[in-house]
């Protein structure tokens, strides 16, 4: 799919039936990287088909690697050709999990040279305490250009303090230091589930990281890695996302193939709204339940409420009775969608780092534009909601992180399809 295409959603269907989550988006931007610490192939496998996974496939192949996918079945990655260590911006634009090409060519050959990522631009992301972490263990880092060179002789293990919680430095050092000498702990780690992933599938290749899921990594350096075959965890994000459509539309909806302790901190707040929601071993199912109520929600790291179903949630609560707030404290930016949910009809006000939002009775289809990945499930929720047809521009933003997503909306009765522009 590209930007060259307009999705329409016509709203006011609920959605019901049953469907199947994809594989995680955060997990599988952070493991194809790590394939490259191997000069063996690797299979990975339940991967979503989408465009950052695309992305990395050029990247890896631009490096000399041989990459073999099927989608929707596996990936094979044989790395043992892989020579370079230039990522240009030209291929990093296209994600912003491309900084993670970082730590594997760090792991691999002690040498990266890798352009400032692209992907979302709703905030700044520094990647500060990364580099932090990769002085650590002995790199010299160089930033001209707009391309960040890293170049260590020798990987020692150390221990790095991070001063904030960051998931992608998290994941970084420990890629890094996987075949470093020595052991390396990680104090103020993050706990995500796609960071427990990525150790379990390092430790598959027969890496040595303990502690993943609590604030204390450690990673024992190995000289050399083996390869594996490795399933990845179903997406968190897109689990949430297909909640919250389903409460939205006031339908009746189960998703399969999900992991429901990872969604506690947004079924709490769905139930908290007057949703039902219904936990099986690896299913979910939500449902109406009379009048849905605002609610208050502050986004936190993992296991708190995610950064990443904010927006969608912020158009769910536009119809929600009462006055609900969002606060964000993990992104100081990420409020672009709701001018966008505003046209639509939504009361909404944004003070500092917080939004007021009025429940309404109802919302308005009109033309909107997609300005992030998250921003896109925002507008696609509302669409879902809305009187009439919601036209929504930018969708190649929705397909960074969503495997298509309008046909398995579809396939769940939503009225919605693809237009060329």
């Amino acid at each position: 799919m590209s930007s060259k295409d307009k999705m329409l959603i016509t709203g006011g269907h609920p959605l019901v039936g049953e469907i199947t989550v994809s594989g995680g988006k955060n997990t599988a931007v952070a493991v194809i990287p790590a394939a490259l610490l191997c000069n063996a192939p690797c299979t990975i496998e339940n991967l979503p088909d989408i465009e950052d996974v695309h992305a990395l496939i050029d990247i890896l192949r631009l490096l000399g690697a041989k990459v073999e996918y099927v989608p929707e079945c596996y990936m094979r990655i044989d790395a043992s050709t892989a020579t370079g260590c230039h990522v240009p911006y030209s291929l990093t634009r296209r994600l912003r999990a491309s900084y993670y090409l970082l730590g594997a060519l760090l792991g691999r050959q002690g040498m990266a040279e890798v352009a400032y990522p692209g992907g979302c631009d709703f905030c700044s992301r520094p990647i500060d305490q990364h580099l932090k972490g990769f002085a650590a263990l002995g790199a010299d880092i160089h930033d001209r250009g707009g391309v960040v060179y890293a170049k260590a002789d020798k990987l020692v293990g150390n221990d790095v303090f991070f001063d904030v919680v960051t998931v992608g430095g998290t994941i970084n050092v420990m890629l890094a230091a996987a075949r470093a000498q020595g052991t390396t702990v990680i104090y103020n780690a993050a706990k995500e589930p796609h960071i427990v992933d990525l150790a379990n599938f390092l430790n598959s290749m027969g890496a040595k990281v303990k502690g993943a899921g609590t604030d204390v990594i450690r990673i024992r350096g190995v000289q050399e890695l083996h390869g594996c075959t490795y399933t990845v965890i179903p997406d968190q994000i897109e689990t949430g996302t297909l909640m919250i459509a389903a409460a939205a539309t006031r339908g009746d909806v189960t998703i399969r193939g999900c992991i429901p302790t990872h969604m506690e901190a947004l079924t709490a707040k769905l139930l908290e709204m007057g949703v039902r929601v219904t936990e099986n071993d690896d299913s979910i199912r939500v449902r109406p339940q009379g009048i849905q109520r605002a609610v208050n929600i502050k986004t936190r790291v993992y296991p708190g409420f995610p950064t990443d179903l904010q927006q969608p949630m912020t158009s769910l609560l536009c119809m929600a009775q009462g006055v609900s707030t969002v606060s964000e404290t993990i992104f100081e930016q990420r409020f672009k969608h709701l001018d966008e949910l505003r046209r639509m009809g939504a009361k909404i006000k944004l003070m500092d780092r917080t939004v007021l939002i009025e429940g309404v009775p109802e919302l308005y289809g009109a033309p909107v534009t997609v300005t992030d990945l998250r921003a896109g499930a925002a507008l696609v929720v509302a669409g879902l909601m809305a009187k009439g047809v919601t036209e929504i521009y930018e969708t190649s933003y929705i397909d960074r992180g969503y495997e298509r997503i309008e046909e398995k909306l579809r396939k769940l009765g939503a009225e919605i399809r693809r237009e060329p522009i």
